[in-house]
């Protein structure tokens, strides 16, 4: 079993406590390593969060998260950051786990094109625009006025696109997901929201947001915080009750996974840490083909990385 999970906050963790050992087999991680690679976690996106509790956002706190990232988590020979195509042949073709940098939150960039380009250069290569709140490109979710992207923001989805940065629609408020549809002209993803249809939480998205994610073939994320699957019953048959839905809209090819592992602070039964994720591929099994659950595991990732990440 290959698994690509699209969003964990390791780095969070790793930030707030920096006497964690990402490779000690007893690390307080819901995603370490020993973990990940008890499940066949290949590829795991690392994203930059800033906690709540920084107020004013820094550039600065986007390069100690990187700091973090490259000297305690990438090693030799063991993990190794993709930020290309050949990367991504490179980790895929060797026993290596691959490690891509994402960031959820904008705030710090400050409108500035020269911070956007230092981040690619330093390996991100996706973006979530907002958190849960407004910030100076764009409105999160549960932002009051509900407004779409800035002036400054629509340049910033097209200076991404002109880079190879991937957007991500995850914590957009519903505004600024159709500006990110009308603006963007590459694919975009949701690499953490459920069904809103199946859970009525403000983070999960509604099936004409899931039509524009498939007609731009992008990839929805399944994400496994429990008050994204289910009100009062989170579990794994609830969890795969989105999969079912997204199937039934002709999205079987662009189904992923977000776990946001290290990122919450409840779990489904079953799937607290990475090296559960052998319950949900045994789950989806009862319902799915090998096929299909390869697919869901990490070939709709995997296809979508192939083709839309930089070629060199």
């Amino acid at each position: 079993m290959r698994i690509i999970d699209g969003h964990c906050d390791v780095l969070y963790k790793m930030f707030e406590n920096p006497s964690i050992n990402y490779f000690d087999p007893s690390a307080a991680l819901d995603a370490s390593y020993a973990k990940m690679m008890k499940s066949g976690v290949k590829i795991q996106f690392f994203a930059i969060y800033l906690p709540e509790r920084i107020t004013a956002p820094k550039f600065d706190h986007y390069l100690e998260y990187i700091n973090i990232f490259y000297q305690k988590i990438v090693r030799d020979g063991v993990v190794q950051v993709i930020k290309n195509r050949d990367d991504l042949a490179s980790v895929m073709s060797s026993n290596k786990l691959g490690a891509i940098l994402t960031l959820e939150g904008t705030d710090a960039l400050e409108a500035n094109p020269l911070y956007t380009r230092t981040l690619y250069h330093l390996g991100v290569r996706f973006i979530g625009v907002t958190w849960n709140y407004g910030n100076w490109a764009a409105d999160g979710i549960l932002e009051p006025r509900q407004g779409g992207f800035s002036r400054r923001g629509k340049s910033f989805i097209k200076d991404c696109g002109d880079l190879g940065i991937l957007l991500d629609a995850s914590h957009l408020s519903v505004a600024s997901f159709w500006d990110l549809a009308a603006a963007s002209t590459k694919s975009f993803v949701a690499t953490h929201s459920n069904v809103k249809s199946l859970c009525p939480h403000p983070r999960n998205l509604d099936d004409d947001q899931i039509r524009e994610l498939l007609r731009r073939d992008g990839r929805i994320g399944i994400t496994f915080v429990p008050h994204f699957v289910h009100p009062s019953a989170p579990t794994i048959d609830a969890l795969i009750g989105h999969v079912d839905h997204i199937c039934s809209m002709g999205g079987e090819r662009h189904i992923v996974f977000g776990s946001d592992f290290d990122g919450i602070s409840s779990w489904i039964p079953g799937l607290e840490h990475s090296g559960q994720y052998g319950h949900l591929a045994d789950a989806l099994s009862k319902k799915y083909s090998s096929e299909q659950v390869e697919r869901f595991l990490y070939g709709n990732w995997l296809s979508y990385l192939q083709k839309n990440l930089p070629i060199h």
